[in-house]
């Protein structure tokens, strides 16, 4: 008797991805509308469907194995990765959500801007795809309830939604010159959110209730014995935006998960108006760090999520990167541009891609005819690739344009999301064509041509998976527009699957 081995990477690849993120994404609209249509029964019936749904598991399990920016991060296991048989038999394990029980957390140090550490408490790989899974349940039921001006880590929105609401509250048409800004700190709110608070807010089957409870009970440490919601975890982010929406509806205001600024007009009472947050904090367990709590006066100008914002003397809005921000990004270039182990070329190959993030983070700031033009940065790197013997200044410069790459801006120009447009309202159209407005021309064209479609799967660009070019002839150096292909970030993995042997 011969026995075959079975090519569980083979089996992996050939899964029909399209059919299930169809499948899971048809179930996750069905629960948008429920809640919706205030029909909590059928939407507790439809997340019951989600949550032993093959389809469901499947994607959960390769979002974090696959797809996740720290997908390689060990918890307490030690597992950093996992073959395809055991993805296999983690997606069979997953049918026992209902009876989850929750690993310990592997506590890792970050640290912050003022000196200090804050604890990111990172789960096992299991239990980042039971999080992943529980997510796809939730996460449809409470975006038909949060609030139009909440746009942190949330699906279909962004900083720069944000940003540009900012813009239509301060600009010169809304007489922003008179305006102040409550700028709000909430003292460490991820370590101190009262859990009882979350539970009563999370619209899941009670046994997916008892999880997560065990899920954050994972996260206990002993400055604070009773209280401590995992930083970390997949689904941290959602209970978090869970525990405070509402907040907005204070005053006039954005929150970007828990940062906040509140617009005040003249008349408006700030000592009120922060009464009024502490008194809605205070019922979530946390409360506002007075140190960092401000109210300035528009023309002062204010920093939030990496911008500075000012209304100028003769009214008109300028928004530029801020002063921390621009210092941390310039730092890092300075660090490879500084480095004495690499040359030239792997120099401008480590600085494309930071150059190119924080140039399109800032594509609707002011950034012309200032520093922010980068020239001195550039010509600092100039210098110092142009002591290679084996460049000239010619190639240099070539060297150069590759390391500083050019990204359009248009300040002020993005296009916020519609009120409380959301991805799982199935409007795929809309969702498609503004994702494909959020990449450059470049990109924005490709998209255009493959009408918002994956050239791989055939599935809509509607997801926050990136974007990535195929080189159809395996030439990278080949950039014409016939020879380019988008696709998702996963269809490109399983593109060069075969190459690689592994994803």
């Amino acid at each position: 008797m011969v026995r075959h081995e079975i090519n569980f990477s083979e089996l992996w690849q050939k899964l029909p991805w399209k059919k299930l993120q169809r499948n899971l994404f048809r179930l996750q609209t069905r629960l948008f509308k429920a809640i919706r249509e205030n029909d909590r029964v059928r939407a507790k019936n439809l997340q019951k469907l989600i949550l032993k749904s093959s389809a469901a598991r499947l994607l959960a399990v390769r979002q974090v194995t696959q797809l996740n920016a720290g997908k390689r991060t060990a918890g307490v296991d030690g597992q950093k990765s996992l073959n395809f048989k055991q993805r296999f038999a983690l997606a069979k394990r997953l049918l026992t959500a209902n009876k989850w029980n929750h690993s310990k957390l592997r506590a890792v140090p970050i640290p912050k801007k003022d000196g200090t550490t804050r604890m990111l408490k990172v789960p096992t790989m299991a239990d980042r795809a039971w999080q992943c899974l529980v997510k796809y349940a939730i996460e449809p039921a409470h975006e038909a309830l949060f609030h139009a001006k909440s746009y942190g880590f949330r699906p279909g929105r962004s900083t720069h939604d944000a940003q540009k609401i900012l813009f239509n509250n301060l600009s010169s048409h809304a007489n922003g010159i008179n305006k102040r800004i409550l700028e709000l700190d909430i003292e460490k709110c991820f370590d101190r959110i009262d859990h009882t608070s979350i539970m009563e807010r999370v619209i899941a089957p009670q046994a997916i209730k008892l999880g997560l409870w065990k899920c954050l009970k994972a996260g206990v440490g002993p400055e604070f014995p009773e209280l401590r919601t995992p930083q970390g975890g997949v689904v941290s982010p959602l209970l978090a935006n869970i525990a405070l929406d509402g907040i907005e509806d204070l005053h006039n205001s954005i929150r970007y998960a828990d940062d906040m600024v509140f617009i005040l007009k003249p008349k408006d009472n700030a000592e009120l108006i922060l009464l009024r947050v502490e008194q809605f904090l205070a019922e979530r367990g946390l409360k506002i760090k007075s140190s960092k709590t401000k109210l300035v006066h528009s023309t002062d100008g204010f920093d939030f999520l990496g911008w500075h914002f000012k209304v100028q003397q003769n009214g008109k809005f300028r928004c530029v990167p801020s002063e921390d921000n621009y210092k941390t990004f310039i730092n890092k270039v300075k660090k490879i541009v500084n480095n004495s182990n690499i040359g030239a070329r792997v120099k401008a190959e480590k600085i494309a891609p930071l150059v190119r993030g924080w140039r399109n983070y800032h594509r609707y700031c002011k950034m012309s005819g200032s520093r922010f033009s980068l020239w001195r940065t550039a010509y600092r790197a100039f210098k110092k690739f142009n002591k290679e013997k084996k460049l000239d200044r010619y190639k240099t410069r070539e060297l150069l344009l590759k390391a500083f790459p050019s990204v359009p801006y248009a300040e002020n120009r993005f296009v916020s999301v519609k009120g409380n447009k959301s991805p799982y309202d199935g409007d795929t159209v809309y969702w498609s064509k503004r994702n494909s407005k959020l990449y450059t021309d470049f990109t924005s064209r490709c998209l255009r041509r493959q009408n918002q479609s994956c050239g791989h799967c055939g599935l809509k660009f509607i997801s926050d998976e990136k974007v990535q070019f195929h080189h159809i002839d395996g030439n990278h150096d080949n950039w014409r527009t016939q020879n380019l292909l988008a696709v998702h970030q996963s269809c490109h993995d399983y593109i060069h699957m075969g190459k690689t042997g592994k994803v």
